[in-house]
């Protein structure tokens, strides 16, 4: 902050200083033209073509370091604007993403911004120096002469009205405009991440014709964008102009009756030529600032949003990890399907140390009790307890310390593969990273890449197989090493004999901590402390594998489906 306070008021001192090297150029030219350009006045003409050559010299020094200053400001603005606006939207709940889309956050953080980079590192700039030479050019033409100058503000003032209506037409549509930019953005986004399924689909040429109208919507409202902003500079110039033509009109014929001398009048008329292009300037301007006001509200609306999930403000500190889990009379609606519970009345508590599986139809309700365990969203009723403290209490980020989750759909960044690993615990070493892909199981592939852990995986890591993308996020969970583990499917992707040495690898990992597991594989669900049975957002059963098969219940049903033959 107190760079850009002392970089702000270098540039106000900067500006001061160039604009009045401007508005001292017509004054030089009238005792020019008053003196004459006889022999008797050369010394006089040489003296001020001097200060004429001394003042372009510190108006260009000036305008340079004025323009350095500015830009500095813009591109500084604009980076604190983007990080803000990271910063917040990468801290929202998942409910916020439930209705938001991605491709529409990235226009705003990109296109949004480098509009008011544009106003606030040039169009502000220009502003600022032309209401000095307007205001400045405004002083100067009182002291030439009162009474054109009195025809002249008067003129002024009827211009201003259009700038304001046509200015407030301008600022509509540029909102406009950027919201069919953020909807084809977000519609190319989409398709772009889900390519091979478009192409296999041959929806290729139908996805292109969406996207040229989605393109279209977005041209014809910058149009008409465009037309209200050339009306307002036709307007502009024409009124602009017209005022300056008839006040010089008056003043030629003030020369010519002797109350004006022509050295006045040309002094007049270079002040009059500023305070024109002053304003005109000003109107262009004016069409930059509405444009970056659009902007400025999605920008705004952004930064508005709240998440549901919210530190406390006095967060209660958890005590030492023990890895233990309370699920109390939870019943949870997401926000985007109020209509039905994604969870009924769900009680459950798994000890220290325990192995407890989840299983039941999709839709059950499996996943949406390990997105209340890392607190992605609240329950209506109910509590969730971790080491026996309610996580609404506490701070988000330290109970998610505390729970480490392998997915079913694996996330992998445009990074190598040690970085990929090294997201489990950003402080992790090397040898430590190596030593947690070694224990996943995931060495031997890696070390087979064409630069081994420093190989990048691509784009959502399409370098790899999907066997591959999990052991990944397994040798992720080991580095982070938490007390409560979170199994979602870990080992669906993987062919048999990686699932043999996965599983392995699980195994030693999930000793002596608590581990939920959602999964269908037998060899998961019998080793299991305890089987959870769930459909429709209930626990229906819970036990073992051999008394729930003994039951012939839903899980029974489950296990002869998936299983087969081993079901029994």
């Amino acid at each position: 902050m107190g760079i850009l306070i002392a970089v702000g008021i270098s540039y106000v001192v900067v500006l001061v200083i160039a604009a009045a090297a401007a508005l001292v150029l017509p004054v030089a030219v009238r005792q020019m033209i008053d003196l004459g350009f006889s022999r008797a006045n050369t010394e006089h003409i040489d003296r001020y073509f001097l200060l004429l050559f001394g003042v372009a010299a510190v108006l260009g020094l000036f305008t340079a370091a004025r323009f350095y200053l500015v830009s500095w400001l813009g591109e500084r603005v604009v980076a604190d604007i983007r990080s803000a606006v990271y910063k917040h939207v990468i801290g929202m709940s998942p409910s916020f993403f439930e209705v938001t889309r991605t491709g529409e956050v990235l226009s705003r953080l990109t296109t949004d911004t480098t509009l008011i980079q544009v106003v606030v590192g040039t169009s502000m700039s220009m502003a600022l120096r032309n209401i000095l030479l307007l205001s400045g050019g405004l002083v100067m033409l009182a002291f030439t002469s009162v009474r054109l100058t009195g025809y002249t503000v008067g003129l002024l003032l009827v211009v201003v009205l259009p700038i304001i209506v046509f200015g407030r037409k301008v600022r509509k549509l540029s909102r406009a405009t950027q919201d069919r930019v953020a909807d084809s953005s977000a519609l190319a986004g989409e398709k772009l991440n889900a390519v091979s399924t478009v192409q296999a689909f041959t929806q290729r040429q139908s996805e292109a014709a969406r996207f040229a109208e989605s393109v279209e919507a977005s041209f014809a409202t910058a149009l008409r964008r465009i037309r209200a902003r050339a009306a307002l500079t036709a307007i502009m110039i024409v009124m602009v102009f017209g005022a300056i033509v008839l006040v010089l009109w008056l003043g030629a014929r003030a020369v010519l009756d002797g109350s004006m001398t022509a050295g006045e009048l040309s002094q007049f008329v270079l002040y009059a030529v500023m305070v024109a292009s002053g304003l005109g300037a000003l109107s262009e301007v004016w069409g930059d600032v509405q444009r970056a006001a659009g902007a400025t509200e999605r920008l705004m609306e952004l930064l508005a949003a709240k998440p549901d999930i919210v530190v406390p403000a006095n967060p209660v500190p958890l005590p030492a990890p023990r890895g233990e889990i309370g699920i109390e009379h939870v019943t949870f609606f997401y926000p985007s399907r109020p209509d039905h519970p994604a969870l009924a009345d769900v009680t459950l508590e798994v000890r220290a140390g325990e192995t407890v599986a989840v299983v039941g139809p999709s839709g059950a309700g499996k996943s949406t009790l390990f997105q209340l365990l890392l607190r992605f969203y609240d329950p209506q009723q109910g509590r969730v307890l971790v080491d026996g403290v309610n996580i609404t209490q506490a701070d988000p980020d330290a109970v998610r310390a505390r729970v480490g989750i392998v997915p079913q759909d694996t996330v992998i960044f445009s990074a190598d593969a040690m970085e990929n690993i090294r997201y489990g615990r950003a402080d992790a070493t090397d040898a430590e990273v190596q030593a947690a892909a070694r224990a996943a199981i995931a060495d031997e592939f890696i070390e087979r890449l064409p630069e081994g852990y420093r190989t990048f995986l691509g784009e959502r890591g399409v370098r790899l197989s999907g066997g591959q993308r999990q052991r990944i996020a397994i040798a992720r969970a080991i580095l982070k090493n938490p007390p409560v583990l979170l199994l979602d499917e870990a080992t669906s992707a993987l062919d048999a004999e990686s699932e043999r040495q996965v599983q392995a690898a699980l195994e030693n990992l999930m000793k002596n901590r608590t581990t939920l597991v959602i999964a269908h594989r037998l060899a998961t669900v019998r080793k299991a402390s305890r089987i959870i049975v769930m459909d429709d957002g209930h626990i229906v059963a819970t036990g073992t594998h051999e008394s729930l098969v003994a039951e012939n219940g839903l899980y029974a049903r489950l296990a002869a489906l998936q299983f087969g033959m081993h079901a029994a």
